[in-house]
Protein backbone atom coordinates (compact mmCIF):
# COMPACT_ATOMS: atom_id res chain seq x y z
CA UNK A 1 0.00 0.00 0.00
CA UNK A 2 1.45 3.03 -1.12
CA UNK A 3 0.93 6.45 0.51
CA UNK A 4 -1.55 7.95 -1.79
CA UNK A 5 -3.57 4.58 -1.28
CA UNK A 6 -4.01 5.72 2.56
CA UNK A 7 -5.71 9.03 1.47
CA UNK A 8 -8.09 7.41 -0.99
CA UNK A 9 -11.45 6.98 -0.64
CA UNK A 10 -13.84 4.66 -2.38
CA UNK A 11 -17.01 6.97 -1.07
CA UNK A 12 -17.95 7.51 -4.60
CA UNK A 13 -17.45 4.22 -5.86
CA UNK A 14 -21.24 3.22 -4.06
CA UNK A 15 -22.84 5.98 -5.26
CA UNK A 16 -23.85 3.25 -7.69
CA UNK A 17 -24.09 0.15 -5.91
CA UNK A 18 -28.01 0.09 -5.74
CA UNK A 19 -29.84 1.81 -8.62
CA UNK A 20 -32.19 4.54 -8.11
CA UNK A 21 -35.08 2.44 -9.50
CA UNK A 22 -34.45 -0.10 -6.39
CA UNK A 23 -33.59 2.27 -3.46
CA UNK A 24 -37.35 3.80 -4.79
CA UNK A 25 -39.36 0.27 -5.24
CA UNK A 26 -37.57 -0.94 -1.96
CA UNK A 27 -38.58 2.15 0.68
CA UNK A 28 -42.34 2.09 -1.58
CA UNK A 29 -42.52 -1.15 -0.53
CA UNK A 30 -42.10 -1.22 2.84
CA UNK A 31 -43.69 2.05 3.41
CA UNK A 32 -46.88 -0.27 2.51
CA UNK A 33 -45.95 -2.51 4.22
CA UNK A 34 -45.19 -0.76 7.03
CA UNK A 35 -48.66 1.22 7.07
CA UNK A 36 -50.30 -2.51 6.89
CA UNK A 37 -48.55 -3.46 10.16
CA UNK A 38 -49.41 0.40 11.53
CA UNK A 39 -53.81 -0.66 10.42
CA UNK A 40 -53.31 -4.10 11.98
CA UNK A 41 -51.75 -2.43 15.56
CA UNK A 42 -54.52 -0.05 15.58
CA UNK A 43 -57.19 -2.69 14.79
CA UNK A 44 -56.02 -5.00 17.30
CA UNK A 45 -54.93 -3.31 19.92
CA UNK A 46 -56.21 -4.29 23.57
CA UNK A 47 -54.32 -2.33 25.86
CA UNK A 48 -55.66 0.02 28.38
CA UNK A 49 -53.37 3.05 26.69
CA UNK A 50 -53.16 3.41 23.28
CA UNK A 51 -49.90 5.26 21.76
CA UNK A 52 -49.95 6.40 18.51
CA UNK A 53 -46.09 6.99 18.05
CA UNK A 54 -45.68 3.34 18.63
CA UNK A 55 -47.87 2.67 15.50
CA UNK A 56 -45.88 5.39 13.30
CA UNK A 57 -42.17 3.61 14.87
CA UNK A 58 -43.93 0.56 13.12
CA UNK A 59 -43.85 2.03 9.42
CA UNK A 60 -40.18 3.58 10.20
CA UNK A 61 -39.01 0.93 11.60
CA UNK A 62 -40.11 -1.18 8.52
CA UNK A 63 -38.70 1.70 6.18
CA UNK A 64 -35.38 1.78 8.17
CA UNK A 65 -34.51 -1.73 8.38
CA UNK A 66 -35.05 -1.87 4.85
CA UNK A 67 -32.49 0.52 4.57
CA UNK A 68 -29.87 -0.99 6.36
CA UNK A 69 -30.34 -4.22 4.58
CA UNK A 70 -30.03 -2.80 1.08
CA UNK A 71 -26.79 -1.09 1.88
CA UNK A 72 -25.90 -4.90 3.65
CA UNK A 73 -26.33 -6.50 0.43
CA UNK A 74 -24.62 -4.66 -1.70
CA UNK A 75 -21.15 -4.61 0.16
CA UNK A 76 -19.73 -7.33 2.42
CA UNK A 77 -17.18 -5.48 4.15
CA UNK A 78 -19.73 -2.50 4.88
CA UNK A 79 -22.03 -5.86 6.34
CA UNK A 80 -19.14 -7.06 8.75
CA UNK A 81 -18.93 -2.91 9.73
CA UNK A 82 -22.38 -2.42 10.37
CA UNK A 83 -23.05 -5.52 12.50
CA UNK A 84 -20.17 -4.13 14.92
CA UNK A 85 -22.04 -0.72 14.89
CA UNK A 86 -25.36 -1.84 15.10
CA UNK A 87 -24.44 -4.30 17.99
CA UNK A 88 -23.49 -1.59 20.71
CA UNK A 89 -26.94 0.11 20.02
CA UNK A 90 -29.06 -0.57 23.36
CA UNK A 91 -33.04 0.24 23.80
CA UNK A 92 -34.10 0.91 27.02
CA UNK A 93 -37.57 1.51 26.77
CA UNK A 94 -39.68 -1.06 28.49
CA UNK A 95 -42.56 -3.00 26.06
CA UNK A 96 -45.68 -2.39 28.37
CA UNK A 97 -47.90 -5.26 25.97
CA UNK A 98 -46.51 -8.85 25.56
CA UNK A 99 -47.95 -8.22 21.56
CA UNK A 100 -46.03 -5.38 20.56
CA UNK A 101 -42.90 -7.20 20.62
CA UNK A 102 -44.53 -9.52 17.54
CA UNK A 103 -45.41 -6.33 15.67
CA UNK A 104 -41.70 -5.22 16.15
CA UNK A 105 -40.74 -8.11 14.75
CA UNK A 106 -42.83 -8.46 12.09
CA UNK A 107 -41.72 -4.85 11.05
CA UNK A 108 -38.19 -5.98 11.23
CA UNK A 109 -38.46 -8.81 9.39
CA UNK A 110 -40.84 -7.56 6.76
CA UNK A 111 -38.15 -5.32 6.06
CA UNK A 112 -35.55 -7.88 6.08
CA UNK A 113 -37.01 -9.76 3.26
CA UNK A 114 -38.17 -6.78 1.31
CA UNK A 115 -34.70 -5.91 0.73
CA UNK A 116 -33.48 -8.97 -0.09
CA UNK A 117 -35.84 -8.82 -2.84
CA UNK A 118 -38.29 -11.55 -1.64
CA UNK A 119 -41.60 -8.84 -2.45
CA UNK A 120 -43.99 -11.75 -2.81
CA UNK A 121 -42.97 -13.20 0.44
CA UNK A 122 -42.90 -9.91 2.34
CA UNK A 123 -46.42 -9.20 1.01
CA UNK A 124 -48.09 -12.12 1.35
CA UNK A 125 -46.50 -13.16 4.86
CA UNK A 126 -47.48 -10.06 5.76
CA UNK A 127 -51.11 -10.49 4.64
CA UNK A 128 -51.42 -13.81 6.52
CA UNK A 129 -50.02 -12.79 9.79
CA UNK A 130 -52.33 -9.49 9.96
CA UNK A 131 -55.43 -11.52 9.23
CA UNK A 132 -54.35 -14.21 12.05
CA UNK A 133 -53.42 -11.72 14.62
CA UNK A 134 -57.37 -9.45 13.40
CA UNK A 135 -59.14 -13.17 13.73
CA UNK A 136 -57.82 -13.84 17.21
CA UNK A 137 -57.20 -10.47 18.66
CA UNK A 138 -61.09 -9.48 17.69
CA UNK A 139 -62.26 -12.79 19.12
CA UNK A 140 -65.11 -12.19 22.24
CA UNK A 141 -64.14 -14.22 24.96
CA UNK A 142 -67.12 -13.86 27.96
CA UNK A 143 -64.81 -15.82 30.36
CA UNK A 144 -62.01 -13.03 30.66
CA UNK A 145 -61.20 -12.37 34.32
CA UNK A 146 -62.97 -9.30 36.01
CA UNK A 147 -61.83 -7.65 39.37
CA UNK A 148 -64.35 -6.74 41.63
CA UNK A 149 -63.27 -4.66 44.86
CA UNK A 150 -66.00 -4.38 47.71
CA UNK A 151 -65.92 -2.90 50.90
CA UNK A 152 -68.31 -3.78 53.29
CA UNK A 153 -69.19 -3.24 56.91
CA UNK A 154 -68.83 -6.45 58.65
CA UNK A 155 -68.69 -10.52 58.56
CA UNK A 156 -72.63 -10.54 57.97
CA UNK A 157 -72.38 -8.12 54.55
CA UNK A 158 -69.05 -9.97 53.77
CA UNK A 159 -71.06 -13.29 53.60
CA UNK A 160 -74.29 -12.03 51.73
CA UNK A 161 -72.30 -9.94 49.03
CA UNK A 162 -69.89 -13.27 48.31
CA UNK A 163 -72.98 -15.29 48.18
CA UNK A 164 -74.44 -12.87 45.11
CA UNK A 165 -71.41 -13.26 43.35
CA UNK A 166 -71.72 -16.87 42.95
CA UNK A 167 -74.91 -16.97 42.10
CA UNK A 168 -74.47 -14.51 39.51
CA UNK A 169 -71.31 -15.71 38.18
CA UNK A 170 -69.53 -18.34 36.80
CA UNK A 171 -66.66 -18.19 39.01
CA UNK A 172 -66.00 -16.56 41.93
CA UNK A 173 -62.17 -16.70 44.26
CA UNK A 174 -60.81 -14.45 46.94
CA UNK A 175 -57.73 -12.87 45.89
CA UNK A 176 -56.93 -10.62 48.78
CA UNK A 177 -58.51 -9.50 52.19
CA UNK A 178 -58.35 -6.72 54.00
CA UNK A 179 -59.84 -5.91 57.63
CA UNK A 180 -60.09 -2.64 59.04
CA UNK A 181 -61.84 -1.47 61.86
CA UNK A 182 -65.74 -1.42 60.74
CA UNK A 183 -64.62 -1.97 57.26
CA UNK A 184 -63.56 -5.20 54.98
CA UNK A 185 -62.25 -4.85 51.45
CA UNK A 186 -62.21 -7.71 49.33
CA UNK A 187 -60.81 -8.15 45.95
CA UNK A 188 -62.49 -11.16 43.91
CA UNK A 189 -61.76 -12.82 40.55
CA UNK A 190 -64.72 -12.94 38.86
CA UNK A 191 -66.05 -14.86 35.21
CA UNK A 192 -69.18 -13.57 34.09
CA UNK A 193 -72.03 -15.82 32.81
CA UNK A 194 -72.75 -13.43 30.24
CA UNK A 195 -71.81 -10.27 28.80
CA UNK A 196 -73.92 -8.44 31.49
CA UNK A 197 -72.98 -6.31 34.52
CA UNK A 198 -75.54 -5.28 36.02
CA UNK A 199 -75.54 -7.11 38.70
CA UNK A 200 -72.73 -5.39 40.43
CA UNK A 201 -75.74 -2.44 40.70
CA UNK A 202 -77.41 -5.20 42.94
CA UNK A 203 -74.55 -5.44 45.07
CA UNK A 204 -74.51 -2.20 46.67
CA UNK A 205 -78.24 -2.84 47.27
CA UNK A 206 -76.90 -5.49 50.08
CA UNK A 207 -77.37 -3.98 53.48
CA UNK A 208 -73.70 -3.55 54.91
CA UNK A 209 -71.75 -3.35 51.56
CA UNK A 210 -70.61 0.28 51.02
CA UNK A 211 -69.32 0.37 47.54
CA UNK A 212 -68.47 -2.37 44.71
CA UNK A 213 -66.39 -1.67 41.87
CA UNK A 214 -65.90 -3.61 38.73
CA UNK A 215 -62.60 -3.83 36.58
CA UNK A 216 -61.13 -5.39 33.87
CA UNK A 217 -58.14 -7.29 33.91
CA UNK A 218 -56.38 -8.29 30.67
CA UNK A 219 -52.87 -8.93 31.95
CA UNK A 220 -51.73 -12.38 33.46
CA UNK A 221 -52.99 -14.43 35.60
CA UNK A 222 -52.68 -17.86 37.17
CA UNK A 223 -55.72 -19.50 37.46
Amino acid sequence: MSFSDIFKSSFLENVAAISILDMVLALALAFCVGLFIFFIYKKTYAGVMYSSSFGVTLVALTMITTLVILAVTSNVVLSLGMVGALSIVRFRTAIKEPLDIAFLFWAIAAGIVLAAGMIPLAVFGSVVIGLILWVFANKKDHTNPYIVVLQCDGQGSEKAATAFLKENTKRCVTKSKTVRKGLVELNLEIRLKEDNTEFINALTDINGVESAVLVSYNGDYMG
